[in-house]
């Protein structure tokens, strides 16, 4: 089970003054946005849900944050977040330098230890799916309805809804529809649905708040390293998403090191003696840490493509085959290519021509030249040649053209 228990975060003086911010992505596409950025203030539990799109930018975010929650609450002093790209972009870091703003991070792979927002992330998704039910690609409209609800609901922590915090008064109730009571269908089925979908929510917000209590906690265990131990680091980078065509693949998780313990951050993360060259940064989680036992037969290094995002930015090592899609087809040329760091059995089929525009300094088509000669006996003939793969060998296929 993982290692140590969350610890909770300094409980901030003023309302708005410390925040907590990330994204919900991965949902399907609605009403033109697929991603939802959520913002928490950490002392009242408010929230606002700001519905994105693929692909956004730094900027993108700065400017829809000044426009729906600095336009409402003024800067924070405060603001806690995970290590996503957005977040340590130089355009993010000195728009909230210059308003004095200060940005706390994550420790380095282990976004629960910002876990108030993972827990609001996950109940705003239960929301969702109670909201969208049977009509996934709806979800976007009812985000409103989403937010005002985990607003005007109690929370657990304080015993008070959100509203109630923040504007000093319980929030208004919404006026149950009567049937019949007004003479414009389509706003009488407009009602009668939206009653529907938050009788429906209200059934299911204790039960996901309960389940969210738990839910971190409910597999841990307490773990301590001393000063100087010995332990291994486990980490699981994002494959970069250009390789072999499959978007924030994750590579199999490993162990590296043994490292240094050098000194412990607070409650539950550690600073280890890495190596100059890596780019990373050096605290983490406990959960994400092993006592090294005995003295260690093989020492695993930190591949040095990983970003300081933990982002796996493979550079091509070498050629190991040549296919044809299509026989016959010489352009749906692919590759096989071993990653630098990486061992051969993570070797990715890639398409010759998009692979030779991204590394050009790796020679792709020399290379795809020397490994032909060497594995091949050319047939030539008068006409124009076929090409066609078999495995570990490209040959020239005489054509059936005529003179």
């Amino acid at each position: 089970m993982p290692a140590g228990l969350l610890q909770p975060l300094p409980i901030p003086e003023r309302i708005w003054e410390d925040i907590s911010i990330d994204f919900v992505e991965g949902l399907p596409k609605s009403g033109g946005v697929d991603t939802v950025l959520v913002v928490v203030d950490r002392l009242s539990k408010y929230a606002h849900f700001l519905g994105l799109s693929h692909p956004f930018t730094a900027p993108t975010v700065a400017q829809l944050f000044i426009k729906e929650v600095v336009r409402l609450h003024g800067y924070p002093s405060t603001i806690v977040s995970d290590r996503d790209r957005i977040f340590l972009s130089l355009f993010w870091r000195e728009l909230f330098r210059v308003q004095g703003t200060a940005l706390h991070r994550s420790t380095a792979y282990h976004p629960q230890s910002d876990g108030q927002t993972e827990v609001v992330n996950k109940t705003l998704e239960g929301y969702l799916r109670c909201f969208i039910s049977g009509k996934p690609r709806d979800w976007a409209k009812w985000l409103p309805w989403a937010e005002y609800w985990y607003n005007t609901s109690t929370h657990s922590s304080t015993k008070y809804s959100p509203f109630e915090i923040v504007y000093g008064r319980p929030p208004p109730q919404l006026v149950r529809f009567n049937a019949h009571n007004t003479a414009v269908a389509s706003l009488e089925e407009q009602l009668i649905r939206r009653d529907a979908l938050l009788a429906e929510l209200k059934t299911n917000l204790e039960r996901a708040q309960q389940q969210m209590k738990w839910y971190e906690n409910r597999h841990r265990r307490h773990v301590e390293f001393q000063e100087g131990d010995m332990v291994y680091l486990k980490l699981q980078p994002y494959r970069q998403v250009s390789l072999a065509r499959r978007p924030n693949e994750k590579l199999s998780p490993r162990f590296y090191g043994p490292f240094k313990v050098l000194s412990r951050v607070g409650k539950v993360a550690y600073r280890l003696e890495l190596p100059p060259t890596t780019s990373i940064h050096n605290v983490f989680h406990i959960s994400q840490l092993k006592k090294a036992i005995g003295s260690a037969s093989v020492i695993s290094s930190i591949p040095s493509h990983i970003t300081p995002e933990l982002v796996f930015v493979a550079e091509p090592e070498k050629l190991l085959d040549v296919r044809f899609k299509l026989p016959g087809d010489s352009n749906l040329a692919e590759v096989l290519i071993k990653w630098q760091d990486s061992p051969i059995w993570e070797a990715t089929w890639e398409d010759f021509s998009s692979l030779a525009l991204r590394f050009p300094d790796f020679h792709l088509e020399d290379k795809v030249s020397l490994w032909a000669g060497g594995n091949a006996t050319a047939q030539h003939s008068s006409g124009p040649g076929l090409i066609t793969y078999a495995r570990n060998r490209v040959r020239a296929k005489p054509s059936s053209h005529k003179k």
